[in-house]
């Protein structure tokens, strides 16, 4: 295995991991930020009003991504396997 084989893998994986948390990532932090503003702007600092509409967003979000997350995940793990008798050489 040389290191351009190493440096690709790493890269693949980067990219994936990428790739399946960017949507929950970018959509709590949104959610986030809304709930923060609606907070500041009516002077209500619960704290459990955060938690509520950013675990709604998430399961939104893994609901309508779930499939392409699931398929993006599983054809780079297909991928690898393939790839592994070449790994030895």
């Amino acid at each position: 295995m040389t290191e351009a084989t190493v440096m690709d893998l790493a890269n693949g994986a980067l990219t994936v991991a990428l790739m399946l948390g960017a949507p929950l990532l970018i959509v709590t932090l949104v959610t986030g930020l809304i709930v923060s503003v609606f907070q500041a702007t009516t002077q209500i600092h619960e704290l459990t009003l955060t938690f509520v509409p950013k675990i709604a967003a998430v399961v939104i979000v893994l609901v309508v991504a779930g499939p392409w997350m699931l398929s993006t995940m599983l054809s780079y793990t297909t991928n690898i396997f393939q790839s592994l008798a070449a790994f030895g050489h």
